[in-house]
Formats: structure tokens, sequence, C-alpha cells
């Protein structure tokens, strides 16, 4: 798969399937093979042949869902599938889904945030960023996300208060830095905190 060599790949992945049924991680590789498959199908024009992939791969993540509801990345996988086959709305209800059984965890509530962002709906989109900071205040994935958010949508203010909770939770991440140097708004954080790596 990594050569992308998708048809070798997905036989044996396939063959995986047959010696160790329904294990979650080869069917994860399953589907996401069967969504690299779509995508070159796509552009070789050949939809019939990309659908039935993406058919293929919404069925692999269904089944890792089953055994393994928190499987994150299968979770982001059907939703891809989803959006591929142009099942939007089906695609959001997944993300809905997620963020309501799977979590709570703030990853969910970001993972729903951006879904709803990418259709239009920011109240709903800043309403689900907020939800995934109180729930994890101490995750500076959830306050970098708002921020990331806030900046797309002209709010300065409130996005470099979430940048700084972001960098003093996580101070080694260089976008985070990047951005409070641009805005001149770095905050001081103990020395040790400073010296992890």
């Amino acid at each position: 798969m990594l050569a992308r060599s998708y048809g070798p790949a997905n036989y044996f992945f396939r063959r995986a399937d047959e010696l160790k049924p329904r294990q979650a991680a080869n069917l994860h590789d399953l589907g996401a093979c069967s969504v690299m498959l779509a995508r070159t199908k796509f552009k070789e024009m050949n939809h019939a042949a990309a659908m039935r992939e993406v058919d293929a791969a919404i069925s692999y993540y269904t089944a890792v869902l089953d055994v393994d509801p928190g499987h994150e990345a299968s979770i982001v996988g059907k939703n891809i599938a989803l959006e591929l086959k142009g099942q939007f709305d089906e695609a959001l209800q997944h993300a809905q889904w997620a963020a309501e059984f799977v979590g709570p965890a703030a990853k969910q509530y970001v993972f729903l945030a951006r879904e709803l962002e990418e259709r239009g709906d920011r109240d709903g989109a800043l309403l689900r960023y907020r939800q995934a900071v109180a729930m994890e205040p101490g995750s500076a994935e959830a306050h970098r996300a708002i921020a990331e958010f806030l900046l797309r949508n002209r709010n300065e203010t409130a996005a470099v208060k979430h940048l700084q909770a972001a960098f003093r939770l996580d101070p080694t991440d260089k976008w985070v830095l990047a951005q409070l140097a641009e805005r001149g708004a770095v905050p001081t954080i103990a020395p040790e905190r400073a010296a992890k790596p």
C-alpha cells in the first residue's frame, strides 16, 4: 500500500482476513485500501468501479466499528468514504453519532465541529469546539482546534486565549508558538515545563 500498489495490497489484506477473520486492524487497512482504490478509479473516470470500492470501504469500516466503536481511524475513514459517495448528511450523522456514543472525548467533538464547519454551520461548529474544551480543559489539541477555528473566523482576541492555553499545555507545538509570536502574545511558562522535550 505504501508503494501505491493498491490492487495487490487489497488482495493481501483480503487474504489476511480469510486467515484471521474480523481483526479490527486488518479491516481498517482493507477500508483504507478500498478508499485509495476508489480515488484511483475516480481519476480513471471509472465511476462504477469507484463506487464499488467506496461501498466496500464503508462496509469494512462499519465492521471495525461494530467490534470497536472507539476505533478513531475507522470513524474518520468511514466519514471520508461516505463523503466520497456523496452522502454528506450520512457523514454528518456519523460524526454526531461518534461524538455522542464513542466519547465523551474532546477528539470526537473536534471531529464533529470540523464536519459542521465544512458544511457551513459555524455556530454549530463553535458550540462543539467549546464543548471539546469544556470536556477536556487540559487538552492542548482541543484548545488549538478552537483557536484555529477562531482565527479562520477573525476572532483574534478569543483565539489568542486558546493559543496561550494550548501553549501552556504543550510548549513544544511550533505552530501555536508561531501564532502567538506573530501576535506578540507568548506567555511565560515555568522553566521545568519549558525544558521538557
